[in-house]
């Protein structure tokens, strides 16, 4: 036998009759199959965990970030309307108290510079970052700014003609103008803020309330009479037939109820669900405020419904100092409710005589 034989023949027992140890199958690197797929398994599992990681963390961030922006919203858009009550609202009814004192020209050109910055409020309403969430809150905010602004503009062009000759009829459209003020409170009260909250709530954010406003003071500037007596400084009552008892003279309304129900001023936000048929009759109770008693007080109902203002007047026939008198005054279906006891003989503060009031009547 060749040596080559000997070499390429099957392995056989050495000299000595030992055989030849077979070797280990290796991979490169000199490390076995089993081991590497345990360290395949083992970087993968790893890699699965870190996925999570990040994913984890990535979360984390998103609604960190979502959350953030909620709040950064309902700061900028609280920060917005108390600069309206403080920059605006304040200063314009401070300037309208005073006017009497001021020439009709200096009062336009102070409203018409509250008009401007209203103005820019409402525009950096509308450049606000919303997330989506505050949608529906964002178009209510840019509303009430709106309407303040309108109302500014609507006050600035008639409040010199209101101080000059042509009084009576610039106070009464003013007195309309403010109803867009107060329209906006409506709108802040019942929709900005609730809304807010409610997407804060669904955003995870809890504890964090939301900033009130309010541009309209009271609502003895929705009356003509009243707002032209704090502009002019001259009372608009009727005059009386004969000299005014000395003393005190005035009316107060002291509640308003359809049945059994009484109704909740519009100033506290609340909405009246009345339990009554398509025609409620209004019971007003008016009290005599005054040291004298009056003859004739007159008590006007007005309801706005479907567009169009119903209005009934009844008198009370005479009321006596600290007793409060009852009137029953029927009317149309409601859907906000404005009640004017309309001031007596030497009465010189309306403030108390008049109340608005939102209610729905089902029956």
């Amino acid at each position: 036998m060749s040596f080559f034989e000997d070499e390429e023949g099957p392995p056989g027992p050495r000299a000595g009759g030992r055989a030849r140890a077979p070797r280990s199958p290796r991979s490169g690197g000199g490390v076995d199959h089993h081991t590497m797929m345990v360290r395949r398994r083992i970087a993968a599992g790893g890699g699965v965990v870190a996925l999570i990681v990040i994913v984890l963390l990535v979360n984390g961030c998103l609604k960190s970030s979502a959350e953030e922006a909620l709040k950064s919203y309902n700061r900028e858009a609280g920060l917005l309307a108390q600069e309206s009550d403080q920059q605006v609202s304040a200063p314009l009814f401070k300037t309208l108290a005073g006017a009497a004192g001021e020439s009709p020209l200096n009062v336009e050109v102070n409203v018409n510079q509250l008009r401007m910055q209203a103005q820019s409020q409402a525009a950096r309403g509308k450049a606000l970052s919303v997330p989506g969430a505050m949608q529906a809150a964002q178009r209510n905010l840019t509303l009430t700014l709106d309407l303040r602004e309108e109302a500014l503009a609507k006050i600035a062009g008639l409040v010199r003609t209101a101080l000059g000759g042509q009084g009576k009829q610039a106070c009464a459209q003013i007195a309309g103008a403010m109803e867009m003020l107060m329209a906006s409170d409506v709108v802040y009260s019942q929709r900005v803020a609730p809304l807010i909250q409610q997407a804060l709530a669904a955003g995870g954010v809890q504890g964090l309330s939301t900033a009130g406003s309010r541009s309209l003071p009271n609502l003895g500037w929705l009356d003509p009479g009243t707002v032209e007596q704090r502009l002019t400084g001259k009372s608009s009552g009727a005059s009386p037939s004969g000299q005014v008892a000395p003393g005190t003279h005035g009316s107060s309304l002291t509640g308003v109820s359809v049945g059994t129900s009484a109704l909740e001023p519009e100033a506290t936000g609340t909405v009246n669900h009345l339990a009554t048929g398509p025609n409620p009759t209004f019971t007003v109770s008016v009290e005599d405020s005054g040291s004298n008693a009056e003859t004739n007080v007159a008590v006007e109902v007005a309801v706005t419904a479907g567009g169009r203002q119903y209005k009934r007047v009844k008198t009370i026939d005479r009321t006596e100092p600290g007793v409060t008198s009852k009137v029953d005054i029927p009317l149309e279906t409601a859907a906000r409710v404005t009640v004017y006891v309309k001031p007596v003989p030497g009465e010189t503060n309306a403030e108390n005589n008049k109340g608005s009031y939102l209610a729905v009547f089902g029956k």
